[in-house]
Order: structure tokens, then C-alpha cells, then sequence
């Protein structure tokens, strides 16, 4: 990884119903935004949050959600594609994805490189629960952990309630992610956003780029922004508040691990990855991987 400059990018999706006119609205919305971003920071990496082309919620069955959207890469990734081209910056969005059959929909993440070729999509694994089409919603699960090499460094994505699971990151920083972006649509609370998006980086000792959408989607939620970039030491560098806008930082590879604490003269002396007990994983591979819940009752949402 070479020193760069990144930048998270918040904006609002069109409220009313979808429609290919709110969809085509949404894209300008967030290219338009992209291109003072990058003009403002210089910023080589460029990240929009969770679902921008549509909103989170989209209001409508898996099947007209399906008829709406299109194959990734497509007609819906190119208007994106020829941004990051225009602009010579990586650029990471988020937009439902069409699958093999109609009503199968993927929240994906892609990354674009600044020749405008896809160079990563990510299908998002731990969807959230009333998003999952298995329970009433209108997004399937993938299966697949995406971490591309880059001319910036090599980024690992994960899409919003990903960020709860540590294993995820965790693989993606063993196969070798530096940064991990992560697009958002996250509603349920700015203390856990923190709290994930801190745990994750610290926890890898990757730079973490959290996009978090803001306004109101098609169904009426409400998103609270507060994107944010964090260091490998857990730090937040850049934090945005509530409305519209961009955040940006300089991540320094030669700096990211200088010292224990933020700023201070004490001298980081662990590594999380290379000081894991791996006899200790291994022994317990199968708990790891085998079905559990939490003891404690829940409401249903």
C-alpha cells in the first residue's frame, strides 16, 4: 500500500416510490457528488454509501425490484464506471444487483478502477434481517468474500450490517486487505456504527472507510450519516455529521501502526493478525462454524 488520500461520500436517495426516473435521479445525485468530492480532496479513493442508486428500503416486492435494477457490471454500473474514468479515482458504490432468476437480488458493492474497468463486487453475506428475502424481504445472501489488489493497496469491501461480524473482516484482512470500505444504510444506532466500524479496523489493524447514507428512502426510513474513516489504531480521522456531504483523510502505511496510542510516544508493539493463537482456532474450528443463537429473548422486528 502507497500513501493516498480517501474520501466517504454521504448522500440522500430519492423519498418517493422507485421508479427508473428516481433511480436515474439517485445515480446523478451521487456522481455528481463524487465529482466535487474528488475535485475538493483530490482524494484517489473515492467510497458512496450502501444502495445509492435506489435507496435501502426500496418499497417494493423482490420481483419489481428485480425488473428495476440490472446485471452488475451494466447499464446500471456505467454511468459510475465512466466517473471513475473521468475522474481517475477508484470509486466503490452500492446498488442492487439482478440475479440468474427474477426476484433473486443482490445488495452488492462494486469497485471500479480509474480506467473505468470493475475491479471487485461484492455481494453482501450477512444481510440485515428484515432485508433478507428468507424473511419477508428482498435481498439474497452471497457467498463470497471480495479483496482486490489495487495501484492504491489492496481493499477488501463490506456492506453495512456486515460490519457486525468479525470473521469477515477478519478473512479479508488474512487475504491481505490494507482497507476495507465499507458502504452503509445503516439506521439502528450512530454508537454502533462507531463502535463496528473501530472494532473492525483495530481489530485487523486495516484502515476502515465507512460511507453511511443520510435522508429518507422510498419506505420512509430515516438514515443518520456520520461517515467516517478510521486507522488501524482505531482512531477517527474524518467524521461527518447528519447532512449531505464528504468526509476525506491521507491513510500513510508508514504511520498506520507507529504507536500504541493515537499521538503518543509508546510504540505499538503487537500485531493482531500475527500474534493470533492459531492452535487455539483450530481446536475450536468447529464451534466457529456450527449454528448457535444468543440465549436471550428478542422482539421481532
Amino acid at each position: 500500500m502507497r500513501a493516498f488520500t480517501a474520501a466517504a461520500i454521504q448522500v440522500r436517495p430519492r423519498a418517493e416510490p422507485l421508479t427508473t426516473e428516481t433511480i436515474k435521479a439517485n445515480v446523478n445525485h451521487a456522481i455528481d457528488y463524487a465529482q466535487r468530492c474528488a475535485a475538493d480532496t483530490g482524494a484517489e479513493l473515492v467510497v458512496l454509501p450502501e444502495s445509492v442508486t435506489t435507496g435501502f428500503t426500496p418499497g417494493c416486492s423482490p420481483e419489481a425490484l428485480w425488473d428495476l435494477v440490472t446485471d452488475v457490471p451494466g447499464p446500471l454500473t456505467e454511468p459510475f464506471q465512466d466517473a471513475a474514468r473521468r475522474l481517475g479515482v477508484h470509486l466503490v458504490w452500492g446498488t442492487y444487483e439482478r440475479g440468474s432468476e427474477r426476484g433473486i437480488v443482490y445488495n452488492s458493492a462494486v469497485l471500479a478502477g480509474p480506467d473505468g474497468d470493475v475491479l471487485g463486487i461484492y455481494r453482501k453475506t450477512h444481510p440485515f434481517c428484515t432485508e433478507l428475502r428468507s424473511r419477508g424481504g428482498w435481498v439474497t445472501p452471497g457467498d463470497d468474500v471480495s479483496v482486490t489488489q489495487t495501484d492504491l493497496g489492496t481493499i477488501g469491501m463490506i456492506i453495512g450490517f456486515d460490519g457486525d461480524y468479525p470473521e469477515l473482516s477478519r478473512i479479508s484482512a488474512v487475504r491481505g486487505a490494507e482497507v476495507i470500505v465499507r458502504p452503509s444504510a445503516l439506521l439502528r444506532s450512530a454508537d454502533l456504527w462507531e463502535l463496528t466500524n473501530r472494532a473492525r479496523a483495530y481489530d485487523n489493524h486495516v484502515f476502515v472507510v465507512g460511507a453511511n447514507c443520510t435522508g429518507i428512502d422510498p419506505a420512509g426510513k430515516l438514515y443518520f450519516g456520520n461517515s467516517m474513516i478510521v486507522t488501524p489504531t482505531a482512531d477517527v480521522v474524518a467524521r461527518a455529521a447528519s447532512h449531505e456531504c464528504w468526509i476525506s483523510a491521507r491513510l500513510d502505511p508508514a504511520t498506520a501502526l507507529r504507536s500504541l496510542t493515537p499521538g503518543s510516544s509508546v510504540s505499538q508493539g503487537f500485531d493482531h493478525l500475527a500474534d493470533r493463537n492459531l492452535e487455539l482456532v483450530r481446536r475450536y474450528a468447529a464451534d466457529l462454524t456450527r449454528d448457535a443463537s444468543s440465549s436471550f429473548p428478542r422482539r421481532a422486528p
